[in-house]
């Protein structure tokens, strides 16, 4: 199928896009209400004939020799940075996305590639040795895997859901977010340029309203062995629940309610710096923003007004200017979203410092001090360029509060003191901690994921090879054998010697 890219420019996305027949869908400029993109809005039935196409093409990826598929993949690096015009035109379109945030994800889009190409010759198992054999244990491609990758960080992470696959010898299907079906659909662009054969990777696009019969048809599909999901807690309680009845592993990566927290030995310019990035990167659409920030009473003050201070210049506009720091929302609802936590949070006595609504999809950076429980910014996640500020008298105290949540996937600890520091970061409850930097980064060359509503499974390194390949047990017997109650020895079953 076809996309329209901003800017009227036609693109041929993968080709296993089995959606050529379906009508399209717009999406809707954030910044403009214009349209930013049309894809094909598949339904079940193009969904199932994704997976389809992608099992045909499955045992021949899969007896594909390593080097190739490094290949094919360090080719697809290469290209992303060729591509880098096109991508930064179709995020800003569809996401309102900054230069910055648009390099962020090229940047890290093509480490993620690079990390996958460098895998495929070092997967490795396990030989164990018995009196009467040998064990191996080694892994294989699962065969099908499902890929859904969201809309705020699209270009990296889909490429994240797929490379690692992809590089283990797995057919993929990955489907759009309908949020930004266009930037999606460049990746299948990418690797259709770089060689990847036929149906290896299969992109599906569909209109939001038929996301449940789509995601339904294909985690339901026999073929599909593995699902990925990246996204908010709530889909991923619906995604989880759809694979539980299929019995098919998930690898989930949810939401995040990220704490940063600042010790009184901390150095507050470096911690203030931090908070800022954490919180306002990407408009705060980042599943590790900074949500909450925990500081010890004795620098709260001072710490505050440094925050307030950075929070000031980060002002809300169209980011194809050039002029502004932050860029819209990503849609009008997200914004009433974000002023009704900003509203709550002050009637119920904390204190608006900088920012607060600007109307329509714009909002600039944002910070209320004084958050407490009770406040709805307190527990839900905002996901948006809001920062809330929290007291605490003790350092116990700030863990309290840190853990006094049901996410858990990023958090910081700021301090001059590494070894206080680390204890601190140890009692907190994220699959993710940072020491003296932000709660958002990512490296595809560690283990990424969250625990208790942030989801499980990890994504990066080796870690990832149990999302994405099967472990097998395979014995050869030597010499002969004998069964106890054939042969009438009464060795125990355990024992075959």
């Amino acid at each position: 199928m076809d996309v329209i890219a901003p800017g009227g420019a036609r693109r041929v996305a993968a080709s296993a896009d089995a959606c050529a027949g379906p009508p399209e869908f717009e999406r809707i400029d954030p910044a403009l209400g214009t349209v930013a993109s049309r894809a094909a809005a598949c339904r079940a039935r193009d969904a199932v004939a994704a997976v389809n196409a992608a099992a045909r093409a499955f045992p021949a990826w899969a007896g594909t020799q390593p080097q190739e598929r490094r290949r094919i993949l360090m080719r697809a690096a290469a290209l992303v940075e060729a591509e880098a015009a096109e991508i930064g035109r179709t995020m800003r379109a569809e996401i309102g996305a900054t230069d910055l945030w648009v390099r962020f994800n090229i940047d890290v889009a093509r480490l993620h590639l690079e990390e996958a190409a460098a895998m495929v010759t070092s997967i490795t198992g396990s030989v164990s040795h018995a009196p009467d054999g040998m064990s191996f244990a080694f892994r294989e491609p699962v065969g099908v895997c499902l890929a859904m990758a969201p809309w705020n960080a699209p270009f990296v992470l889909g490429m994240r859901a797929i490379a690692t696959a992809l590089a283990c010898g797995n057919a993929v299907v990955l489907k759009a977010s309908e949020i930004c079906p266009a930037t999606h659909l460049l990746i299948g662009a990418i690797f259709t340029q770089a060689g990847l054969p036929a149906d290896v990777l299969n992109i599906v696009t569909h209109a939001p309203e038929h996301a449940a019969e789509v995601v339904e048809a294909l985690i339901g599909h026999d073929a599909v062995r593995r699902v990925n999901f990246t996204g908010s807690t709530r889909v991923g309680r619906i995604v989880a629940g759809v694979a539980a009845r299929h019995l098919k592993r998930c690898l989930l990566e949810l939401g995040g309610k990220a704490p940063l927290v600042v010790l009184d030995d901390a150095d507050l310019d470096a911690a203030a710096d931090a908070a800022a990035f954490g919180a306002f990167l990407n408009q705060g659409q980042i599943c590790m923003s900074t949500d909450r920030i925990i500081v010890l009473d004795r620098v709260a003050d001072a710490f505050t007004d440094k925050l307030v201070e950075r929070a000031a210049r980060l002002k809300a506009g169209d980011p194809r200017t050039g002029e502004w720091p932050l860029g819209p929302v990503v849609n009008a609802a997200g914004a009433r979203r974000l002023a009704d936590l900003v509203r709550d949070a002050v009637g119920k006595g904390a204190q608006l410092r900088a920012g607060g609504p600007a109307g329509n999809t714009f909002m600039d950076a944002t910070v209320i001090d004084h958050l407490a429980p009770g406040m709805s910014l307190y527990a839900e996640e905002s996901f948006g360029p809001v920062a809330g500020i929290c007291r605490a008298a003790s350092e116990d105290e700030a863990i309290g509060i840190a853990n006094d949540t049901s996410y858990g996937l990023s958090a910081a600890v700021f301090s001059r003191d590494v070894g206080r520091a680390l204890a601190v970061a140890r009692r907190i409850e994220s699959g993710i901690c940072h020491i003296n930097a932000p709660t958002v980064s990512d490296r595809p060359d560690v283990p990424f994921g969250g625990v208790r509503d942030s989801g499980y499974g990890r994504f990066g390194g080796q870690a990832a090879l149990d999302e994405f390949t099967e472990l097998r047990w395979v014995s050869v017997g030597q010499g002969p054998r004998a069964y106890p109650f054939l042969h009438g020895h009464q060795q125990p079953l355990g024992r075959t010697s």
